[in-house]
């Protein structure tokens, strides 16, 4: 949890992300016993999904007479299926698969099984090719489907394992927060969201009285954990002491030395470890790099980087997906414009001046989910129970069809799928220089901020998200996001 600067290294925190911790104390031996337990374990299970995922595509390819019909012993498949899942564990290794840190809503999870998955069945590939060892190309193919598909249900699997051994008391350290502000709840939600840290927020404290008793939850879509406030001021060692608590964090940036004495006294009392939250904190962080000056750490501040490559990789997806997808949705579109003029008469489709990229301004297109005298340049329904929303509106927003025609847009080149959402002028033109950053690259459909539980608040006061992914941006990132947003909306999370 602790984040150390190194040379040209990039300090980022994102509400997605743990924040910078600095952590006073070192962890139990109990603790560290099951942290190595726990890796190892992961990491078996992840060879294991890798030969059950090689060893079943060969299965298929027969099923299916495809191709062929290339036979192997049973020992032979089993082989291939060893070192090919050698392959890709070393290389999750080195893409930090096994560290333990947040998953980001779990996003950045499926990025990386996407990303070292296509890498290593791009070398296998490669090695067939020049091999004289006859491979069929179709179970590469079949197995470059089931690999990525059998370690994600395995990464699910396993971290509900993990939950199960925490409830049980295995490998768990109790963690109070202090400071139920903004930071706080992000170092809440980030906990939370990552099983192997180990660490359970149980409780919050804070100095205001008027947050006492209040509920709150994490930011993500599957919103599961949730704690209360339930100190005003600062936590008693006699309640660190008779909840055994582990870890006090402090989530003040700003907290006074005193105050920041007293809790640390009242920590060593009661045996518990102190992290917090470095002073320096702020969100521009997303774009400071850091040099090491002969020993001076010298700070500058620096937009994201252009990815040219990337880009044009992008554009070429968003069409092709674009066009498939409108076309797949068509007879849907002509059912729900038939259903928005027979229930609420007016327009079938809601045009609205928006800004995208750069502060070019664009006309969205979404089905119509208000009522036709409702004031179109207004701040948008924070609650389903908005009289502005017709009943077939509540429907379509709840269900997310209301933005299928955005897929114009896309293919028109002034959206992306993946991406910012886009904001009226009228808040954009209220915009302090870090919200301005969203304006940076193409507005999307779907993104990070959309899969929170965040997108029930305004999306300019829940920056961190989009500028994590622009900072961040890749395809294998993208592809993890229309994945996940498709499971959001099948299961109407």
């Amino acid at each position: 949890m602790h984040t150390t600067p190194q040379i040209r290294g990039r300090l980022l925190a994102p509400a997605a992300e743990p924040l910078p911790v600095s952590v006073l104390g070192a962890t139990s031996q109990d603790r560290a016993w099951f942290g190595r337990l726990l890796t190892k374990g992961e990491i078996l299970a992840d060879f294991g999904a890798i030969v059950g995922a090689v060893t079943s595509s060969y299965a298929l390819y027969h099923f299916f007479h495809l191709g062929k019909q290339v036979y192997y012993s049973r020992f032979t498949v089993l082989e291939m299926a060893g070192v090919f899942a050698l392959l890709c564990v070393s290389m999750l290794d080195r893409n930090g698969a096994y560290r333990g840190d947040s998953s980001l809503l779990l996003v950045k999870e499926t990025e990386r099984i996407l990303r070292v998955s296509s890498q290593a069945f791009l070398v296998t590939f490669c090695i067939s090719l020049l091999s004289s060892y006859l491979v069929s190309r179709w179970m590469i193919t079949i197995a470059f489907l089931m690999v990525p598909l059998f370690l994600i249900v395995e990464k699910q699997l396993l971290a509900g394992i993990v939950r199960a051994l925490h409830a049980r008391g295995y490998g768990l350290r109790r963690v109070v927060i202090y400071g139920a502000g903004l930071t706080g709840r992000r170092i809440f939600s980030a906990l939370a969201r990552s099983p192997r840290l180990g660490l359970d927020p149980m409780a919050f404290a804070d100095d205001d009285p008027s947050l006492a008793g209040t509920t709150i939850f994490e930011a993500s879509y599957s919103r599961r954990r949730c704690s209360a406030v339930v100190f005003e001021g600062l936590p008693s060692d006699a309640f660190l002491r008779e909840h055994h608590v582990d870890m006090i964090v402090i989530a003040v940036p700003s907290i006074s030395r005193e105050k920041f004495s007293a809790i640390a006294t009242c920590a060593a009392s009661a045996g518990a470890a102190i992290s917090f939250v470095p002073h320096h904190f702020a969100p521009s962080d997303h774009w400071v790099d850091y040099v090491n000056l002969d020993g001076m750490l010298l700070a500058s501040f620096e937009g994201p980087l252009s990815h040219s490559s990337y880009d044009s990789l992008k554009r070429s997806v968003d069409l092709v997906l674009g066009i498939t997808l409108l076309v797949l949705a068509s007879p849907l579109w002509l059912v729900l414009a038939l259903l928005i003029r027979v229930t609420s008469g007016g327009p079938v489709l809601f045009v609205h001046e928006r800004v995208g990229q750069n502060g070019k301004r664009f006309k969205i297109y979404k089905f119509r989910t208000m009522h036709a005298d409702a004031q179109p340049y207004a701040p948008s329904p924070e609650k389903p129970t908005d009289a502005r929303i017709s009943p077939m509106g509540r429907f379509l927003r709840r269900t997310s069809l209301d933005e299928i025609p955005q897929l114009l847009n896309v293919i028109k080149g002034e959206m992306s799928l993946v991406g910012p959402r886009p904001e009226m002028p009228f808040i954009v033109e209220q915009y302090t220089w870090l919200q301005r950053q969203r304006l940076i690259v193409k507005p999307g459909i779907t993104g990070l901020w959309q899969l929170s539980a965040d997108r029930k608040f305004p999306i300019h006061e829940n920056i961190e998200y989009d500028l994590y992914y622009i900072r961040n941006r890749k395809l294998f990132m993208d592809l993890a996001i229309l994945l996940h947003t498709f499971i959001f909306a099948t299961h109407g999370i």
